[in-house]
């Protein structure tokens, strides 16, 4: 495929991932997983403000580097950023410490201050890492990848069904939804409308219920053991060697700054 051209990478619908082809899609998966693993376990211990911005100007580097669509990765971070305010903002009014600044008569200390900071350099920093190395990866693929590093069977296997199935359980969610609206409902704040609700959410899981116990069975049929069998064969390459090297020696980095 041409340099620039988005593609999208899908084994089923509802399973869309569309980005630009970048450096990062030639690594490992396997890489991808355990650096940003190690890269978040580094951060989050971390409490050091140098460190924690060097390790967001990093995890921004990787986003460039990966060619993360700018729209979608800012819609992401601030829909992170937005469930975390309220807490941000309330850590400098309960966290005991020197004041700094008064608001309506209540105290802000400067360790609470410091504390919304390192929380929101940590989020910030892992989130947009995980986006660049492994959102940019399908489902199929990290379920894979998890495989080969001896992740429980039954973690991955978790994993892959539910991304399976979330388009399907939405399917089924909007075709009850138009046969209540054919059926001139009108979603209002009154008991009738609660009832209904419960009713759909409950048939809801009825149907996904009946619908997993039909695929396990077509499973078993076709020889189905409690196990996926992986055919890909995934060798690591000098590329992900000298990007283990470097994630090495920054995650090093990090960690002295923090030890300092």
């Amino acid at each position: 495929m041409p340099q620039g051209l988005e593609h999208s990478g899908t084994s089923w619908k509802g399973q869309q991932l569309k980005h630009r082809q970048s450096a990062i899609d030639r690594l490992d998966p396997r890489a991808r997983v355990v650096a940003v693993s190690a890269f978040a376990l580094v951060v989050v211990v971390s409490s050091d403000l140098i460190a924690l911005s060097l390790a967001l100007l990093g995890a921004l580097l990787l986003a460039v580097v990966a060619q993360l669509n700018l729209k979608r990765t800012l819609r992401r971070v601030i829909a992170m950023d937005l469930f975390m305010l309220f807490l941000i903002l309330m850590l400098p009014f309960t966290t005991p410490g020197e004041p700094i600044f008064h608001v309506a008569g209540l105290p802000a200390s400067q360790e609470g201050l410091v504390h919304a900071l390192q929380i929101t350099l940590k989020a910030n920093a892992v989130v947009l890492a995980l986006l660049a190395l492994v959102g940019t990866q399908t489902a199929t693929t990290l379920g894979h990848a998890l495989a080969h590093l001896r992740v429980p069977d039954k973690l991955v296997h978790l994993m892959l069904f539910t991304v399976r199935y979330l388009e399907v359980i939405g399917q089924e969610y909007k075709r009850m939804r138009r046969a209540m609206q054919a059926r001139a409902f009108v979603l209002r704040a009154n008991r009738h409308s609660w009832r209904s609700i419960g009713y759909l959410i409950g048939m809801l899981l009825v149907h996904s219920l009946e619908r997993s116990e039909r695929i396990m069975d077509a499973m078993k049929c076709r020889g189905y053991q409690g196990r996926f069998y992986l055919f890909d064969d995934m060798q690591l390459t000098s590329v992900d060697l000298r990007f283990g090297m470097l994630v090495a020696l920054f995650l090093s980095l990090l960690i002295g700054l923090h030890l300092l």
